[in-house]
């Protein structure tokens, strides 16, 4: 059985194509605005016109019409599960929301903490800020690389973009308040990882900014846990359990 794992997410569209439980292939395309055309972008590249059951995830989950539609907290629990074995927590940092997702040892969710009312502490609230110091998100860490954090005492986007803009007036070194946007963003998600007091140990990270080694390691020091990941799949593990969950329900 083949299967595709669909993630419609706001900054990107993610999708593997499963065949039984190994990965075959995978596709991610940027949404632009339009998530409808990015999913049947990434269907079409992964079906090579053929037909196979589709189960899709993430906010634009319920724009096509495909065999089921399941919750990102399922299908980032089952997706970080099968990356990472025995794995009991997953910190997840997409574009529009951050999510902490406690589980047990088999990958069924026990509790979770999501924030989607605010882009502080997202992709979008760092894709901002780089883009106000003139640097695009993905050359993050060669960036910071030596760097010396500035506190960043504002969690608004746009209030935090008003006091990047004052830092560089002041002459602040651009790298320093990037590497202080960082330590923001992983100040606040340790916040909610702490929430739903996971105890279980070692953290898998998720989503767009699992990218980034220095986020990763910022994750580790702010939440003293160790912090895996995937610099090539973690971005999809919500595509991934979404075609898990397919593979199960023959």
């Amino acid at each position: 059985m083949k299967v595709i794992g669909l993630d419609s997410g706001s900054t990107t569209t993610k999708g593997v194509l499963f065949e039984h439980n190994q990965l075959i292939k995978k596709w991610l395309v940027l949404t632009a605005g339009d998530p409808r055309q990015a999913a049947e972008q990434v269907i079409t590249e992964l079906s090579n016109n053929e037909q196979h059951k589709i189960i899709t995830t993430g906010y634009g989950r319920k724009l096509l019409n495909a065999d089921k539609a399941v919750t990102e907290i399922t299908c980032h629990a089952k997706g970080a599960s099968y990356l990472s074995h025995s794995i009991q927590n997953v910190i997840d940092i997409g574009g529009q929301d951050s999510k902490v997702i406690k589980m047990d040892k088999d990958g069924h969710v026990l509790d979770f903490n999501m924030n989607d009312k605010c882009a502080a502490g997202t992709g979008r609230f760092v894709e901002v800020l780089m883009r106000t110091l003139g640097e695009e998100i993905d050359q993050i860490d060669s960036f910071v690389a030596t760097a010396k954090p500035v506190k960043i005492n504002s969690m608004c986007t746009v209030f935090a973009e008003s006091e990047v803009i004052s830092l560089i007036g002041k002459g602040e070194k651009r790298e320093n308040i990037a590497l202080g946007v960082l330590h923001s963003i992983a100040a606040r998600i340790s916040n909610q990882h702490r929430q739903i007091n996971p105890d279980q140990g070692a953290i898998f990270f998720s989503g767009g900014l699992s990218h980034s080694r220095k986020v990763a390691e910022l994750v580790a020091e702010y939440t003293k846990k160790e912090v895996y990941y995937d610099q090539e799949l973690s971005q999809y593990a919500g595509a991934i359990g979404a075609a898990l969950i397919g593979i199960q329900e023959k």
